[in-house]
């Protein structure tokens, strides 16, 4: 039997948001991260062969949901998110818990609950790629603001991605990476993979080409955030960087 390829197309949505269209090579099987706008990611689907299968929401912020109801209509897709947060999301047809799973074809997904930016923030991890859609828990060499969550909360959530693999794809919700350099340079300045990020993220942005998805190995070795040791230094991070 061939084995199962997982494509992870990144589109562009409103002012710096990102949407993730992930395709089962082998079945042809379409999930679809976190739609807010309609237009775009309808051409980039329709560009893909025009199949939708489910729509994976990781947290209710409108830039991430807007759009889900309209796609689930137009393709017949199915809507899956947090249990926890199914009164303000919309309506799910799959309400998922840690440890659930998804399925895009013959590959799977597991959930992970990820509380810290909203309290019922969810991430969804595919070992066949490996992928994993954080939403906005894990950017680019920063995180999510703490909207509702607290930094235990959100030092616990990162702590969950300890076990995946190095070359895990993170395909988070922002283009933020080039204002998280900026910021992760004066917390880390010494630290040489930090040095060489940079350089690439303001190489990147100055062509307008996008800077992730990155890799959690290279999150391991330059964000911060991901580094930080404790809660109250993860909270005192991203506390300067919201003084930013």
């Amino acid at each position: 039997m061939p084995q199962t390829t997982l494509t992870v197309t990144a589109v562009p949505v409103l002012s710096d948001n990102y949407s993730w269209i992930l395709r089962n090579s082998q079945t042809g099987a379409t999930a679809l991260i976190d739609p807010p706008d309609f237009a775009p990611i309808d051409a980039a689907l329709k560009s893909m062969g025009g199949r939708l299968d489910v729509i994976l929401l990781t947290h209710h912020h409108p830039d991430h949901v807007a759009a889900a109801e309209e796609f689930a209509t137009a393709y017949g897709a199915k809507i899956i998110g947090a249990k926890a947060d199914a009164y303000r999301l919309p309506k799910l047809d799959q309400q998922v818990v840690e440890g659930d799973e998804v399925r895009v074809g013959n590959a799977t997904g597991v959930v992970i609950e990820t509380p810290g930016h909203t309290v019922g923030h969810i991430a969804y991890y595919f070992a066949a790629g490996p992928i994993l859609f954080c939403g906005d828990t894990l950017f680019s060499l920063g995180v999510g603001r703490f909207f509702e969550g607290t930094p235990a909360q959100m030092f616990s959530s990162l702590a969950k991605f300890a076990s995946l693999p190095d070359e895990t794809l993170v395909c988070c919700g922002h283009e933020y990476t080039l204002g998280n350099a900026e910021f992760a340079i004066t917390a880390e300045p010494e630290n040489k993979a930090l040095q060489a990020r940079v350089t690439e993220v303001r190489s990147l942005r100055a062509k307008n080409i996008a800077t992730v998805p990155s890799t959690l190995g290279s999150e391991r070795a330059a964000n911060p955030f991901l580094r930080a040791a404790t809660a109250e230094r993860l909270g005192e991070l991203r506390e300067a960087k919201n003084r930013m």
